[in-house]
């Protein structure tokens, strides 16, 4: 392996300060509810209506200032969004299996009963968040999800965002953004219900709140700044895997690019093509830091290190641009979702193809996808059993726990031991 230009990867780790902001935070917000909600909207976004909750009235005033073409844009999306999810939920079946005579053990799926979607706002108003996160958990079969959407400077809030949280299905539209979002989904303020899971990305603050609230209710995942990794051989054309480079760069300036070629020839025009188009990026100024501190393009020397060199980076998002695609995605295991071919592009993912948007970095793809149908779902398993079977299993459950020292465990096997052998007993006799 030859490293052509070193960068950085920023992989998720607590940052004290920040820990210490969002606590103190999440204490006043629980102890202060709505007053510490307005106290900080005002402080950080100026922003403080009568009511953070959009009324009927104000979201159909909100869509009629969308245009007709992005209203059937995101129709388009959303559809998408939803066709897999429920392709999604049609795998996911309930089990029910009799693993020795008269024992039966299974499992179903249920759907947990609130949650909380984050739409993010900040640099970028991502509106096409809202189908990722309210869609599948609709799908799953949610009964209530709160949405919360952070106000744009001057302006309120954005048409377009409102328009797609509710197309999408959300029960409850919320202009609110950061640490009091996540606050009053969680902690169930302003008459909201208590959400059972939390999902949606945002900056560091969003992301260590999620992380605080864990265990107070679920998360979907910590997600962290943006990736994406492009493996490419000399088939590829490097004036496109420089543009999907860049199409993740002008995230944010801590954004990792990743550029992994078996030819040296296609990643130094790879290299050239990206600077002369960053040249009149209009988003230069972000996409340029990224590329200077965490741009990384490494020469393997056979297809076997380019799949060792990208699963240990384990990105969010990873392209192929081979002529051998399928070996490729045959074999790799570690990435968010991947882009098979020159053809799709995460820019598809993020916005309109219909997979899910919301998904690992910092290298979480090691040990978990991103958002999907079952995210929402709880897998829950259950047991029942004949007499006989009762009887005979207490035996050896009695013995297990008398090893143990747990008696007490130990005496509920025995009881249904004795209750149950009679019964055997009896029915022999008649025999």
């Amino acid at each position: 392996m030859k490293v052509i230009k070193q960068g950085g990867h920023r992989l998720f780790e607590q940052d004290t300060e920040t820990a210490a902001t969002v606590s103190a935070m999440l204490r006043d917000l629980e102890k202060n509810g709505m007053d510490a909600v307005r106290r900080y909207s005002q402080r950080f976004d100026g922003w403080v209506p009568e009511s953070f909750r959009l009324n009927a009235a104000q979201i159909e005033a909100a869509i009629a200032e969308v245009s007709e073409q992005a209203i059937q844009d995101t129709d388009y999306c959303q559809e998408n969004v939803r066709r897999f999810a429920e392709a999604q939920l049609t795998t996911i079946r309930p089990l029910e299996v009799n693993i020795r005579p008269g024992v039966t053990l299974g499992h179903k799926h249920i759907p947990v009963g609130a949650v909380g979607s984050y739409i993010p706002g900040g640099r970028y108003p991502m509106f096409g968040s809202a189908q990722m996160s309210i869609i599948p958990a609709k799908v799953a079969g949610v009964k209530h999800v709160t949405a919360c959407t952070p106000p744009v400077k001057g302006k309120g809030y954005y048409p377009a965002t409102i328009n797609a949280i509710q197309k999408a299905g959300a029960d409850l539209i919320y202009v609110v953004g950061g640490v009091p979002a996540l606050a009053l989904m969680a902690f169930g303020l302003d008459g909201v219900p208590q959400v059972d899971v939390l999902c949606g990305a945002g900056n560091r603050f969003v992301a260590e709140a999620k992380r605080q609230l864990f265990g107070r209710c679920g998360i979907d995942l910590l997600a962290g700044p943006t990736e994406i990794l492009v493996i490419a051989d000399d088939s590829a054309d490097p004036e496109l895997v420089a543009c999907d480079l860049l199409g993740q760069a002008e995230h944010d300036p801590n954004s990792g690019i990743c550029l992994i070629s078996t030819s040296e020839r296609l990643a130094r025009a790879s290299i050239q093509a990206l600077e002369r188009q960053i040249a009149v990026l209009p988003t230069r100024d972000i996409a340029a830091l990224s590329w200077r501190d965490n741009g990384i393009v490494y020469l393997a020397d056979s297809v076997d290190e380019a799949i060792s060199l990208s699963d240990e980076y384990a990105p969010e998002h990873l392209e192929l641009h081979t002529r051998d695609n399928d070996t490729y995605a045959g074999r790799l295991t570690n990435y968010g979702s991947l882009f098979i071919g020159e053809e799709t592009t995460v820019a598809y993912g993020d916005k309109t193809i219909g997979t899910n948007h919301i998904l690992p970095t910092s290298r979480a793809s090691r040990y978990t996808g991103g958002v999907w149908v079952g995210k929402f779902l709880k897998t829950c398993t259950y047991q029942k059993m004949s007499e006989q079977a009762s009887a005979h299993t207490g035996q050896v459950t009695e013995r297990q726990c008398i090893l143990e020292g747990m008696l007490a465990h130990a005496a509920t096997a025995r009881m249904r031991v004795e209750r149950y052998n009679g019964k055997q007993s009896e029915v022999t006799d008649r025999k």
